[in-house]
């Protein structure tokens, strides 16, 4: 297991954004399906380190939540991966029920665009 010296290092060697948050793209492990979007800052970061769970921050309710903390939908983390700008995270979890808060199995169930032939 990674020190919590290591670990504090490694989280702050990332950007965060203004509001001290980072975009956060978790994919199914297992087949590469997009399940969500959300943000982290240092602290959920940490937890989600530390419990191989998926921590969030939100920006809606100000406070830290752990996906699936009431709906029992959790995301078991396989792998943590950071962009080439250390300014994104992608999550590689193993899904327990939908991701989405609609009930979908990702959030990005919704077409936006298709271009013509």
């Amino acid at each position: 297991m990674m020190s919590s010296e290591k670990m504090l290092e490694m989280i702050d060697m990332l950007t965060y954004n203004q509001q001290d948050l980072i975009p956060t793209i978790v994919q199914d492990y297992r087949n590469g399906d997009v399940l969500m979007l959300a943000y982290m800052n240092r602290e959920s970061l940490q937890k989600t380190m530390e419990t191989g769970l998926t921590w969030f921050w939100s920006r809606s309710r100000q406070k830290l939540w752990q996906k699936g903390e009431t709906s029992g939908n959790i995301q078991q983390v396989k792998e943590i991966f950071y962009d080439c700008d250390a300014d994104t995270l992608l999550v590689k979890a193993d899904q327990t029920g939908p991701a989405c808060h609609t009930g979908a199995r990702s959030c990005f169930y919704r077409s936006f665009f298709v271009p013509e032939d």
